[in-house]
């Protein structure tokens, strides 16, 4: 962030107004202790800051308060004992906590703003987008805060956090720099991850939205059951605060919402079933989707420039949003026609190659089953070459799916490293080729397996003919491959160029 930015942000709060209404929240020492920021990282501690100790899946920060008041920390915010000599606040959860305070330093930013919050296990991204640009084009100022990057008003911040959902600091720093940069609405993508760490705790929402809730994140959830409910965080707030709940009914996870929105104002969404917000007569070519728009506000034939029955839905959500927030319809239909690219999804390498290479985000099994299905149908002359691997430390249960998905749709499948972690990448992608050989397909030939992500990208493109398609998913957007604590540096779009090139392809263009 940029020095005029932090500088806008400068404040200071005492102890006791930081924990002003908060019972659960002892101080110990001085309560007019003064603190310049706050910090969950013990290596950008500065003189002045409140450190919070926060526990995680490789560190605990309680081990790094020493090294937070060696940077001279003004105070600590710990769930043990506290330090003798430092001031501290002792909070029974200090990720909760964090919450809180931090609210309380910028001073309670969304009560100034109107907060979308979009969630969702696939499209959360695209949808964000198209709502942003929607109430832009319509005149608002607006912020946004996703998996790809940050808007302030009229300032985009990319960011390589790899969280969709930054902690709840950085949340309430983003909000409060949208208010003053005199924002009427942001739009922030809400992660079950987000709404079960607390991290969008004290965010008041006035609109909440929901794509679809498959298979995702079990390793933290460890059940379906336990997902949704996670997800069903924003539509309890949205309720409690009496707003409007927009819930896709071709979901059936999105549609388990509704119990947790009443008492909210619901809007509908689908395609297959009839609701509020409807696209009827849906056709998607290479070139993008059209369909008519059927709503409570009017009709309108539209013509979306993003490919996909998914995108689709991903339009009548952002469609039922903007009609929440007071849009008129022909002002959303025109921003619909003219919609954003977004950054790794549905993104054409383009080298002169006689083939189609695709760089997309998927990497669930519902998200890459709808991605290669509308690959074979925009490309049925040709094969379809998908290469895809699986986070590590993440749901395990979702390899062997993705496995069975590639290799129930793709004619050939390379799985590969994605995100290992401190997990065995071959192990990974021995989890992933177990779904494949599930159902009969056979290593060698129409499964590989390889551990360098470039190199499975150079036997894909390798194995490429005229008129196949390569899809590249599971990276999109990203910058890095994470390898234990390290991010090693990756572009998945550029590298596909580069091998492109040393195929000898130089011509044509990327999107």
């Amino acid at each position: 962030m940029d020095t005029a930015v932090e500088a806008a942000l400068t404040r200071t709060k005492t102890l006791a107004e930081l924990v002003a209404g908060r019972q659960d929240l002892r101080i110990h020492g001085e309560p007019c202790t003064t603190v310049n920021e706050i910090s969950f990282d013990s290596r950008r501690v500065q003189p002045g800051n409140l450190f919070v100790a926060l526990r995680g899946s490789y560190f605990d920060g309680h081990d790094y308060v020493g090294e937070a008041i060696q940077r001279q920390a003004a105070a600590v915010m710990v769930e043990s004992a506290p330090p003798a000599h430092v001031p501290a606040i002792v909070a029974t959860d200090t990720r909760e906590a964090l919450a809180a305070i931090s609210a309380a330093f910028f001073e309670w930013p969304s009560r100034e703003l109107s907060v979308i919050g979009i969630t969702g296990t696939d499209g959360k991204t695209t949808t964000s987008y198209l709502v942003e640009a929607i109430l832009r084009e319509a005149g608002h100022r607006t912020g946004m805060v996703g998996t790809v990057s940050v808007r302030i008003a009229d300032r985009i911040v990319d960011h390589e956090a790899r969280q969709t959902t930054p902690e709840s600091t950085e949340i309430q720093r983003y909000l409060r720099l949208m208010a003053d940069q005199g924002c009427s609405w942001a739009v922030l993508e809400a992660t079950s991850h987000g709404l079960d760490l607390h991290r969008l705790d004290h965010v008041r929402f006035s609109i909440g939205a929901v794509t679809n809730i498959t298979h995702e994140h079990l390793e933290h959830h460890k059940t379906i059951a336990g997902y949704r409910r996670a997800k069903g965080i924003l539509f309890d707030r949205i309720a409690d605060e009496g707003g409007i709940a927009v819930i896709n009914m071709d979901d059936e996870g999105a549609r388990a919402m509704l119990t947790h929105a009443a008492g909210a104002k619901i809007l509908t969404y689908g395609i297959e079933t009839t609701a509020n917000v409807m696209a009827k007569d849906v056709r998607s070519g290479v070139d993008g989707s059209q369909f008519h728009l059927v709503t409570q506000a009017g009709e309108a034939d539209v013509r979306l420039p993003l490919v996909g029955p998914f995108n689709v839905a991903n339009a009548l959500c952002a469609t039922a949003v903007g009609l929440a927030a007071g849009v008129p319809l022909e002002q959303i239909v025109d921003t619909l026609e003219h919609a954003p690219i977004v950054p790794g999804r549905m993104m054409r390498v383009d080298s002169g190659q006689p083939f189609t290479v695709i760089v997309d985000y998927a990497h669930t099994p519902d998200s890459m089953t709808k991605v290669l299905r509308l690959l074979r149908e925009l490309n049925p002359g040709g094969r379809l070459i998908a290469v895809s691997g699986s986070a590590g430390e993440r749901d395990l249960t979702k390899r062997p799916l993705q496995g069975e998905a590639s290799a129930r749709l793709a004619d050939i499948s390379i799985f590969t490293t994605e995100d290992p972690r401190f997990e065995d990448p071959d192990k990974i992608i021995e989890e992933i080729a177990a779904g494949a050989a599930r159902i009969g397909a056979v290593r060698g030939t129409d499964y590989h397996c390889v551990t360098d992500r470039r190199e499975a990208l150079r036997l894909a493109l390798s194995l490429a003919r005229p008129g196949d398609c390569v899809a590249l998913l599971g990276k999109g957007h990203e910058r890095s491959i994470i390898w234990g604590l390290e991010k090693r540096p990756w572009d998945e779009a550029g590298v596909a160029r580069e091998l492109l090139h040393e195929m000898g392809y130089r011509g044509g263009r990327s999107e």
